[in-house]
């Protein structure tokens, strides 16, 4: 995966660093200063969804408690709508009896507080290694990545002479250009995608603004991302805000 991302993310790249390699500035500096744009994008947007997560957790048990209400008001009419119709076939509906919740939280209680049984410990470096592995392992792929799209922009030729060694030694001239063409033609495709999808999430997001669900940036930014994903993506997107919304008005009519 990080080498598939790495090549995906080089022809991406590609163009900015040829345009810098035209301004006579050198392979490596252009292909140093192509990856550092990137890095700076990623972070940007890392940042944002980071600062838009952080506004959202706080009154992610307000937005639970509402979701909580809606279900049981749909359970209470559809339980009364089913009661109706069982009395009108002529069967006697009695209301279903619901354990209360302190009963239960007692005997979870009791049962968790059971002689003998001892808190678990763990040494500093087993903690260590629990909390930061979930952290450092998306820091780590994105270094791979980063690193391998380095040396494929710094070696684009050499990898390019290594394939038509493979595939294409009888004729080297035919090879050479038609290799040229696709991955010109991969990297306007990909560039195309990115942009195309950025406007999907400009747009998304403005219209999140305008409706009036919370963190409009942060679901723009998703569906761009979640775009690239092909069928589902785009669907996946609006799954999300369209529960934000179901949390956060009292109604239904910002969901719909």
């Amino acid at each position: 995966m990080p080498i598939t991302a790495a090549i995906l993310l080089s022809f991406v790249l590609a163009p900015l660093v040829d345009l810098l390699r035209r301004w006579r500035l050198g392979r490596v500096p252009s292909v140093l200063i192509a990856v550092f744009v990137a890095i700076a994008i990623i972070g940007a947007i890392g940042t944002v969804i980071g600062s838009q997560v952080a506004q959202l957790a706080p009154r992610a048990p307000e937005y639970a408690g509402t979701i909580e209400r809606k279900i049981e008001a749909a359970r209470t009419y559809m339980a009364e709508k089913a009661s109706g119709l069982l009395e009108r076939i002529g069967y006697d509906a009695t209301p279903l009896q619901t354990v209360p919740q302190g009963s239960a939280g007692a005997e979870t209680s009791v049962k968790g507080d059971q002689p003998g049984s001892k808190p678990a410990t763990s040494s500093p470096l087993e903690l260590l290694q629990k909390y930061l592995s979930p952290i450092l392992s998306p820091f780590a792929t994105l270094g791979i990545v980063l690193v391998i799209s380095i040396f494929v922009l710094l070696q684009k030729e050499d990898l390019r002479d290594r394939m038509i060694r493979l595939f294409g030694a009888t004729d080297l001239h035919r090879t050479t250009v038609a290799l040229d063409d696709a991955a010109q033609r991969l990297s306007r495709y990909f560039l195309a995608q990115l942009g195309l999808n950025s406007a999907f999430g400009v747009i998304i997001g403005a219209g999140l603004f305008f409706i009036g669900v919370p963190n409009p940036v942060l679901w723009g930014i998703l569906s761009g991302l979640l775009r690239f994903v092909p069928y589902i993506g785009s669907f996946i997107s609006a799954g999300l805000p369209i529960t934000l919304a179901t949390a956060v008005d009292p109604g239904w009519s910002m969901a719909i």
